[in-house]
């Protein structure tokens, strides 16, 4: 039966009582390739207090097992609408965050694949899911990775692919992780422990054009120079080493209008830069739509108008089925014309939602489907 035949092969890949990656407790007896140069994928358990790096330490109470993790999915309804997940189907989690969007695909009765590179939030999914056995595997990595991670588990397609590009809750009220500036912690905000280089470091090296760069390609900041001197200026007579030390700079030179804290967008442009956000989602872009199975969908939700931007050309990259300029004799065919898009403008959270989660109001949901086979040969 199926069933059997399932169960067969995930014994190919038995390391433990998960299947394919070993025991999540037990985590020495998986495939000694975890152990191997692919560090971004160790799945060694992080206990928590030092970041391990980074000139941003920080005394306080700011260690990053101090808040339980949580996080609300954001636009879950809609996420289920789109990708119909269902029994027999498998679907890669990009993003796994608190596991709310997984858990919703398993109650369904597909299987999972998740990702997470922080890990805080695989080990708050793992105890949250594990009672879906063998139908839910997490992995720490980068999505950006998921086409070795799938290769390497003998998958060559899924059904469904999401990510949600937005930061958790639990990252935002940790003080730990120097994501906020409404909390005082170090600058950190490295989702991933072991990348090397914090925000501390960062702002403790650069320029003032780099910075100002920075903030105005990732934050969109429009007074991006004024920012970046008063940093260089300010850090010539003591270092930015806490989330309130950079605050107060900013604050220092940007007066406050409306609602919005004016160092905002600097937060924001530094965590996309600090984790190359951007950089993650095109590679995700290029590969994710030769992973879909035909009538597979692909779904992203983004926050920034620039995460809705690569989105939205790589969707019309990949629909578009020949190409033409005028110096050329005839049009040519597009060789990457794989998608259909669903979503012809952003799906946007309803009033209801902002209302009960006011930090959904700026997501937007897009989703493109494979298309047949040869619809796209």
């Amino acid at each position: 039966s199926p069933s059997q035949w399932w169960r067969r092969a995930l014994g190919w890949f038995q390391a433990g009582s998960w299947p394919w990656f070993g025991d999540v407790v037990a985590e020495d007896a998986f495939m000694p390739w975890v152990r191997s140069s692919m560090g971004m994928r160790n799945m060694e358990e992080d206990d928590g207090g030092s970041n391990g790096g980074g000139s941003g330490g920080f005394d306080g109470s700011g260690d990053r097992g101090s808040v339980p993790f949580y996080h609300e999915p954001v636009m879950l309804n809609e996420v289920l609408e789109w990708l119909r997940p269902r029994e027999g189907q498998i679907g890669l989690d990009g993003t796994l965050g608190g596991g709310g969007h997984a858990e919703a695909m398993l109650r369904r009765g597909a299987r999972v694949v998740a990702m997470d590179q922080d890990p805080d939030a695989l080990r708050h999914a793992r105890q949250r899911l594990k009672s879906y056995g063998d139908r839910f595997v997490a992995l720490r990595g980068n999505f950006r990775r998921f086409p070795q991670i799938l290769s390497e588990a003998g998958i060559s397609g899924v059904d469904t692919i999401m990510v949600d590009l937005g930061i958790s809750s639990h990252h935002v009220d940790s003080a730990g992780r120097g994501f906020s500036f409404m909390r005082e912690g170090p600058l950190d905000m490295r989702m991933d422990p072991d990348v090397a280089v914090s925000a501390a470091d960062l702002l403790a090296t650069a320029d003032a054009d780099e910075l100002a760069k920075i903030f105005r390609d990732f934050g969109d900041e429009p007074a991006a120079w004024k920012i970046a001197c008063a940093i260089v200026k300010a850090r010539g007579l003591a270092p930015l080493r806490t989330t309130t030390d950079l605050t107060r700079v900013v604050e220092s030179v940007v007066p406050r209008y409306g609602k919005r804290h004016p160092a905002t967008k600097v937060f924001q442009a530094l965590r996309v830069y600090i984790n190359d956000e951007i950089g993650a989602l095109r590679e995700f872009l290029e590969a994710a739509p030769r992973w879909l199975k035909p009538g597979g969908r692909l779904l992203t939700i983004t926050f920034q108008s620039q995460e809705d931007r690569c989105v939205k050309h790589a969707f019309q990259h990949f629909a578009t089925p020949t190409f033409d300029r005028p110096e050329w004799p005839s049009p040519k065919t597009n060789p990457d014309h794989l998608l259909k898009i669903l979503t012809r403008k952003p799906i946007e959270p309803s009033e209801e939602e902002i209302k009960r989660n006011p930090r959904a109001r700026s997501a937007k949901i897009r989703v493109a489907e494979r298309l047949p086979v040869h619809a796209s040969s």
